[in-house]
């Protein structure tokens, strides 16, 4: 029965046509809607059919009594010049406020300013975990109990790298303290609960969930945070965050915060297991020592992936997972280990290396002297290597910086052999070799992809070069065989790649990320 049918049955008034009507347009609607029982896909093997068991929202009352005693408030006063710069800043106009403001109370004096964060108990003689952005450049700190007794408090150790600090109150009662757990195991859907001192408003609970791991928001050279939605403000800087068996995985440190004040429900967490190697080495020495490698590594685009021969990514447009070797520090543990430019490291001690960041993470997480096995890809086969990590801070490794690349036919620059006035205008030795970039037409796809006039092509694919006609040919050759170009380019004594896909199409953006150089973030 057409829909115009059903319209004129029910003008003619009759109820039980109308009646019979109606049903038969609720079975033709049926028949014909997408959810039909008779419509059957042809390909259901990739249909995702959610599952789980029925769960009520969880009380958390009980564990909060338990865990909330070893919840403390920081009071710290604090020079008015450390609040201008560095760690100390309330946001200015970017999206994240690192570390997001705490609370702040104005005082008469133009010298000292009140601030109040959040801590928490580690140990029954009083040792106290906060951020380092909640006591750098305090002049006195003290600590609020639960029960409302206030004590003054050392600072025994501070990391700027992880915005960690670790404090200790003198007391003759034992204090109640909670335990760190195992941030890894946390996943994302998880119920997690916040506990601080929001707006001064000490014991402050709120609950969410782990919304993801593993954040980098490039604001600092170890970024992996834990992403919750639990409601976090202003002071709850360096509280615990727990999960429903009453560990702590993480310390609250950042919020995203567009307008630069309070938060939207998107919070970030200094993961437990950072927090447990840097604590235990803040209140041994005072200060942090992070392991080194000595590599200079870059991000890898899909035309560098090409060009180095690496495998096809497993899923299908996945961007490519490693992280590219630009140089290698002379005398580290990576030139002893026998690593050098363009290999793409995979595997760093059984844990896959996806980016650089990760690389970093995981490198200045290993104690000195400590014994490591490396997966590398050269020359598109996997190999493996044994080295052990050296100190961070006695390295002197190669720094890094951020490049661009694009592809095109014309490239758009003038070649240039290194002859000795050039060498003496660039500070090169005679161990260097290459052609030099005398000029780069602008608008080209080189003016594009970030190359300068002064930089210095090593190598063209996997050829070095010392005249500006062998990478002419080169490059000529590539462009005709239809292969992405992948150029070493000597920038102010840095090493990095630049691809360039032979359709024009852009190679990526890749970042070089030091895994080494000097610690210089002012740790006591």
């Amino acid at each position: 029965m057409s829909e115009k049918s059903v319209t004129n049955v029910c003008k003619r008034g009759s109820r039980r046509n109308w009646t019979k009507a109606l049903l038969a347009s609720c079975i033709l609607v049926s028949a014909a809607g997408p959810w039909a029982g008779s419509l059957s896909w042809a390909d259901t093997s990739s249909m995702i059919k959610p599952s789980g068991p029925a769960q009520r929202i969880p009380d958390f009352v009980e564990l909060v009594k338990q865990v909330k005693p070893a919840v403390v408030s920081i009071t710290s006063m604090i020079r008015s010049d450390a609040m201008e710069g560095g760690n100390m800043s309330m946001g200015g106009g970017g999206p994240f406020p690192f570390p997001f403001p705490f609370q702040m109370m104005p005082q008469p004096s133009k010298q000292l300013i009140e601030a109040r964060g959040s801590g928490f108990v580690i140990s029954a003689d009083g040792y106290v975990v906060t951020n380092n952005h909640v006591v750098k450049g305090a002049t006195k700190v003290t600590v609020t109990l639960d029960d409302g007794t206030t004590l003054p408090a050392k600072v025994v150790g501070r990391d700027g790298k992880t915005d960690l600090a670790l404090l200790k109150v003198t007391t003759t009662q034992k204090l109640p303290f909670i335990e760190l757990g195992e941030s890894d195991d946390v996943q994302p859907g998880e119920w997690v609960i916040a506990v601080g001192n929001p707006y001064g408003l000490g014991g402050t609970v709120t609950a969410g969930i782990v919304s993801a791991r593993g954040r980098d928001i490039n604001e600092g050279p170890y970024d992996n945070f834990i992403q919750v939605d639990a409601p976090i403000n202003r002071g709850n800087s360096g509280g615990p965050l727990f999960t429903q068996d009453g560990k702590v995985v993480g310390v609250n440190t950042a919020i995203l915060s567009p307008s630069g004040g309070g938060s939207i429900g998107i919070g970030f967490a200094i993961p437990s297991d950072t927090v447990r190697s840097v604590v235990d080495q803040l209140r041994k020495t005072g200060h942090v020592v992070r392991g080194y490698l000595g590599v200079n590594a870059q991000v890898i685009s899909p035309v560098m992936a090409s060009a180095l021969n690496l495998p096809a990514p497993a899923v299908a447009g996945a961007p490519p997972a490693g992280a590219l070797v630009a140089s290698v520090s002379q005398d580290s543990p990576a030139e002893k280990a026998g690593l050098k430019a363009e290999d793409v490291i995979t595997d760093f001690n059984g844990q896959k290396i996806t980016t650089p960041h990760d690389l970093a993470v995981r490198v200045a997480a290993v104690a000195p002297g400590t014994q490591v096995t490396i997966g590398f890809v050269r020359a598109g086969k996997a190999q493996t290597v044994t080295t052990k990590i050296g100190n961070l801070a006695g390295a002197t490794g190669d720094a890094g910086k951020t490049s661009s690349a694009v592809g095109g036919q014309h490239l758009g620059i003038a070649l240039a052999p290194l002859n000795r006035d050039t060498r003496q205008q660039l500070g090169l030795s005679q161990d260097v070799h290459g052609v030099v970039v005398s000029d780069v037409e602008a608008g080209s796809p080189a003016d594009q992809a970030g190359i300068r006039p002064g930089d210095v092509i090593q190598s063209v694919g996997s050829q070095q070069v010392d005249t500006p006609k062998a990478a002419v040919a080169l490059v000529k050759t590539a462009m005709a065989a239809k292969k992405p170009l992948l150029l070493r380019i000597l920038r102010e004594g840095q090493s990095l790649f630049i691809a360039i896909s032979p359709d024009g199409s852009t190679a990526g953006v890749p970042t070089d990320n030091g895994i080494g150089g000097d610690d210089d973030d002012g740790d006591n």
